[in-house]
């Protein structure tokens, strides 16, 4: 039966896919990669000599109907980014809800992804929390903040290691900089890191020692 399957891939250490997500790489007829190139290695690794396809946030709109009516005249493709589950700050969203629209079967898979390792290792309460992903860059931006201080949960961020404590700066002016955070970054890989303590104290942390990789940023909510 045709399907797209929404496959998570490893964020870091290729040990963490599972099983059943390389034996459905291997069955599907396409694999939708985000970079095909980057993908290619994950593949090689895993013996998966499917055919890939390219699909990412700079095409997704154009080609999407299309690959929706090839799964719906019965081919099954796999949907992967370069790192984690697809659809969560990375292309998929639009590729899903065309296929619900269109009664195409939509399975995915669990698997790798970076916000949740970071949250449950930060140690600040996660029992209800905000994912916001990445903040706008410039419009907005300060509109969000306001609004993300007021809310009583542990607030998860992306962010990259050259605006981080740009972020962190601007998370005090509106959280207060004596609330508490956890900063996790290249995760799964060999240099993982966790710097958990106040605003003030990662700022001053991380001015002084090097910041390099993918970021998770963990906000505690107000006292």
């Amino acid at each position: 039966m045709s399907k797209l399957f929404v496959v998570p891939t490893p964020i870091g250490n290729l040990e963490d896919i599972t099983l059943r997500a390389i034996s459905v790489l291997k069955e599907v007829d396409i694999i939708l990669a985000e970079d095909t190139r980057n993908s290619g290695k994950l593949l090689k690794h895993f013996g998966v000599e499917t055919k890939m396809n390219s699909y990412h946030m700079h095409n997704e709109h154009k080609i999407v109907e299309g690959i929706v009516q090839r799964i719906s005249n019965g081919e099954t493709m796999a949907l992967i980014t370069d790192a984690g589950t697809p659809a969560i700050s990375d292309p998929g969203y639009l590729l899903v809800r065309e296929c619900i629209a269109r009664d195409v079967d939509v399975e995915c898979l669990p698997g790798p992804t970076a916000f949740v390792p970071s949250l449950v290792n930060s140690g600040l309460p996660s029992d209800k929390f905000f994912f916001e992903g990445f903040l706008p860059h410039k419009k907005g931006r300060q509109t969000r903040l306001k609004f993300l201080a007021q809310l009583p949960y542990t607030i998860v961020f992306y962010e990259s290691p050259h605006r981080l404590i740009k972020t962190l700066s601007q998370i005090g002016e509106f959280f207060g900089d004596d609330r508490q955070v956890s900063v996790s970054r290249e995760l799964t890989k060999l240099h993982e890191e966790t710097k958990r303590g106040t605003i003030k104290e990662v700022i001053e942390y991380y001015t002084n020692n090097t910041l390099k990789g993918e970021i998770v940023l963990v906000v505690g909510q107000a006292k």
